[in-house]
């Protein structure tokens, strides 16, 4: 029983997944951004967190669950609660990936911790993976997941608008079209992002959920727009509010004393969606 399961078992456990930086998802997921220059020939260099379009979770139809995730076990731990999301994650980029290169991820399971909040039990599970090629360590990163149970209506975080120093603030729109490219070239099919019937009965979101590496990406994209010939060396992103479809998503930043930058995405009423903190090399 799930009951009797000790998630501290789950501690320590790796993986090893094996995968080549093929061109096809770097472009389409450049044409998704509406990115027409990015060509993706062999040796190019694969954009920072792009590698997200790799080492994908490949489960049969049958070990799917029933919020579009893999079913429990394997790998992660079987928490027992039924919402499970990407909350934070914080990398470290040594050197690009190269399109047409082999690649390797190591993923260890650091802790899982659990706690009790205003909506019940949490399970947080801190995973560390290594990505890197014959050329050596390219990527560590740092993945922090959260388990909560399922809520009995959506309740808002309380506002928290983003500051009003910004260097830039740029218009990024979100629609269903969208969300559904990122879920596909990810190979997420977590519901909440393109079966509105499951995300607003279901799970109680008002509408389509803006994926969180969507916004990551989003983010260390326009930071390196308003940066150029700049080259990110870390980054630390933390989910503090869902957006949705039907928001007027708009991406901003700004610098911070010590030469990093500051970013933020941000819903229709100004609110902070992520939260990220970008340095360079």
């Amino acid at each position: 029983m799930m009951s009797n399961i000790n998630l501290q078992d789950w501690v320590g456990r790796k993986e090893e997944i094996q995968d080549c930086v093929y061109p096809t998802p770097a472009r389409a997921l450049a044409l998704t951004l509406n990115d027409r220059g990015f060509a993706g020939r062999e040796g190019d260099s694969l954009p920072e967190l792009w590698h997200w379009l790799y080492f994908l979770p490949l489960v049969a139809r049958a070990e799917i669950g029933p919020d579009g995730h893999p079913k429990r076990g394997g790998f992660l731990p079987p928490v027992a609660l039924e919402r499970r999301m990407w909350a934070s994650g914080q990398l470290t980029f040594h050197q690009d990936l190269q399109i047409g290169e082999a690649v390797t991820k190591t993923s260890e399971i650091l802790k899982v911790v659990e706690k009790e909040g205003k909506t019940g039990r949490m399970v947080f599970v801190t995973v560390r993976h290594t990505i890197g090629s014959a050329r050596g360590i390219a990527i560590e990163e740092q993945q922090d997941i959260v388990y909560l149970p399922m809520p009995k209506q959506f309740v808002p975080a309380a506002p928290n608008p983003v500051p009003q120093d910004l260097e830039w603030q740029e218009a990024y729109p979100v629609d269903p079209v969208l969300l559904f490219r990122f879920s596909a070239l990810t190979f997420n099919s977590h519901k909440i992002h393109y079966d509105i019937k499951y995300a607003t009965e279901v799970e109680k979101y008002p509408g389509l959920v803006v994926h969180g590496p969507l916004q990551a990406v989003l983010l260390l994209e326009s930071a390196k727009r308003n940066n150029p010939n700049r080259q990110p060396a870390g980054y630390r992103f933390r989910a503090l509010r869902p957006l949705f479809d039907f928001d007027r998503v708009s991406v901003c930043g700004r610098p911070n004393p010590d030469g990093s930058h500051e970013l933020y995405t941000a819903n229709t009423d100004n609110n902070i969606g992520m939260q990220a903190t970008l340095s360079w090399r």
